[in-house]
């Protein structure tokens, strides 16, 4: 099958995109990632790199992510069920020695373990307006749930926003140290985001693949449409998405990150306006494509989607080789954390690019797929 150039631009931007969040992840204490009062003071720059972030990136290129993720699946039915799940059980399996053994901050584990049960949604769906449909249906149930959970949480707060000095100190120490203190952490936080996938977001991720399906099912995410139908999508979705985020984003920074409002509530306008965007995204870039296919940078960013799942290990590596092995953790704030990003994007792009010429598959995604052939039984073009 002839590859679509397109949609691997967008999962590299998706992939790229992903690292302006989880530099955070990777540099500051986890209570950080969402509250950028997080230490109990915050300097200007960094609420407004928090804010910028928040309207443009937060959770925005994992929906992205998430959305060409089902399309994936949609993409994969023709292999049949028992290389469809091979792939995934291999991925969960992947995600868990992931979130164990070198950062908590994996996703691989979630899609896997949702896609195991999305996927027979996606075969057994009759039509894409009837997968598009249910998609809406679960997301939105994702979001009353994460509305439920404010609406319980009662005023005390928690460490897991605003850590105490002790907190940090641990954090801080069994990151930096590994061994089996780290290990015991990381599976601590492995339990707890299960919980969370089964309680809340399992919904909202599920939700995006069916609707990846969908608009792969339907065509959309192949550019059948046409370029002005993109384009005007494009800047309404993410018009939308902006409108719909920004009073949550000025509600959260008056109120001063409060937990009591921020940590659930006001988490609600942000996830609302993650698909519009993450959409949007989507369409300007089929929308402008004739005129983006002329840069070299973006059949750069092609190929890191065609390696999606290696250059995001790759970047779970760097990150985890700079700020813990090699002891950067705590030493910048949020701002000065983005200027790792293009260095490390670059790492992306010149790997991807210099693999490709010599081989068809990243390292990875060739692995990957030998082994779900031989799970599987069966065989492959």
């Amino acid at each position: 099958m002839q590859r679509n150039i397109t949609l691997d631009f967008v999962r590299g931007a998706a992939i790229l995109g992903i690292l302006l969040l989880n530099i955070t992840a990777f540099g500051l204490p986890k209570a950080a990632y969402l509250n950028p009062a997080w230490s109990g003071a915050i300097r200007a720059h960094e609420a407004w790199t928090w804010a910028l972030l928040d309207l443009f990136a937060q959770v925005k290129f994992l929906t992205l992510f998430a959305l060409l993720f089902g399309a994936g699946l949609q993409m994969l039915l023709p292999r049949g069920k028992r290389w469809i799940q091979a792939r995934l059980s291999l991925l969960v399996l992947l995600g868990f020695l992931h979130a164990l053994l070198l950062w908590d901050g994996d996703i691989l584990l979630a899609y896997g373990l949702v896609g195991l049960i999305g996927w027979r949604l996606i075969r057994d769906a009759t039509s894409s307006r009837q997968l598009f449909k249910t998609g809406v249906l679960l997301y939105l149930m994702g979001i009353a749930v994460l509305i439920l959970l404010g609406m319980v949480s009662g005023d005390q707060v928690n460490r897991s926003w605003v850590p105490d000095a002790a907190h940090i100190q641990y954090e801080q120490f069994w990151k930096l140290q590994g061994g089996m203190e780290a290990v015991r952490n990381r599976a601590d936080l492995l339990s707890a985001n299960l919980l969370a996938l089964g309680a809340q977001y399992g919904w909202q991720l599920m939700g995006m693949m069916l609707l990846g399906a969908a608009l792969m099912r339907s065509g959309w995410l192949q550019g059948q449409y046409s370029l002005r139908h993109y384009r005007r999508s494009g800047w309404l979705l993410v018009a939308a998405g902006l409108a719909i985020d920004l009073p949550g984003v000025i509600a959260q920074w008056r109120l001063g990150w409060d937990y009591r409002w921020c940590a659930f509530l006001l988490q609600a306008p942000r996830e609302l306006a993650a698909p519009f965007q993450a959409i949007g995204y989507a369409a300007l870039a089929w929308g402008y494509w004739p005129w983006l296919a002329r840069w070299r940078i973006i059949g750069a960013v092609a190929c890191v989607g065609r390696m999606a799942l290696s250059n995001y290990l790759l970047q779970s590596v760097i990150g985890v080789a700079l700020f813990h092995v090699g002891g950067l953790f705590l030493k910048f704030d949020r701002w000065q954390l983005l200027a790792f990003v293009p260095a490390i994007w670059a790492v992306n792009l010149v790997f991807s690019v210099l693999w490709l010429r010599w081989f068809r598959q990243g390292p990875l995604e060739w692995l990957w797929r030998q082994l779900t052939q031989r799970a599987s039984g069966a065989t492959y073009s």
